[in-house]
């Protein structure tokens, strides 16, 4: 099983590709800027992902897990925060960038009738809607919008797609006082692309696999 983890450099990334390794799968992750054995990735960047692509070869694609986040906007208040630059940068990485390499690896992912995970989270939801980080909860609701006309489109052709919640972590992101840790919502989220499959293509689910409110 061949499979690719944008943001694959720190916390739930470098979680996921150092579970999959473990198991025997043939991952790719990536990183920002070159790191180790990581691919270097720009997702916000058309030709930031040729090196992704050059790196998979000719190799169908099995699982994209579209994970590479930012969450700019933590803190800032409604009066003097959230400039444009900073909503700029944000939905260039966590939308733009989850469908440019969408696009950029689709040939890959047809070849295995692959599938497609995007990491999104419940700070997405337009049922939960309790104020702040605008600019963080605006591009999660724009890529979980993203991900389900995905799934539209690509059930025709096999791939399937899942929107997923990690829940609250301990990682740099999700600060020290986080619900759960890095590998219990690794462990979640594996089980949750393993199942995933046309029948529940589209769907919004937690790391436990709960579903989640649009």
């Amino acid at each position: 099983m061949t499979t690719i983890i944008t943001g694959a450099n720190r916390g739930i990334g470098a979680g996921l590709l150092a579970a999959m390794a473990a198991r025997g799968d043939d991952v790719i992750g990536t990183s920002r800027k070159a790191t180790g054995d990581l691919v270097p990735c720009d997702v916000a960047q058309p030709d930031g992902l040729t090196p992704l692509v050059t790196a998979l070869g000719a190799r169908p694609l099995d699982l994209l897990v579209c994970n590479a986040g930012v969450y700019l906007d933590r803190g800032q208040k409604l009066d003097r925060g959230f400039p444009p630059e900073d909503w700029a940068a944000a939905f260039a990485v966590n939308v733009t960038g989850v469908f440019l390499t969408v696009q950029a690896l689709l040939p890959a992912l047809r070849k295995a009738g692959g599938k497609i995970a995007i990491i999104s989270s419940q700070m997405g939801s337009d049922t939960r809607a309790p104020g702040g980080s605008y600019i963080y909860r605006a591009s999660k609701a724009a890529v979980l919008n993203l991900g389900r006309n995905l799934a539209a489109d690509l059930r025709h052709e096999g791939i399937a797609v899942g929107i997923y919640h990690p829940g609250w972590v301990q990682t740099d992101m999700g600060g020290s006082g986080a619900e759960i840790t890095v590998e219990t919502s690794v462990q979640g989220l594996i089980a949750r692309f393993d199942a995933l499959d046309l029948h529940s293509t589209g769907s919004f689910l937690d790391y436990d696999g709960r579903s989640l409110p649009f």
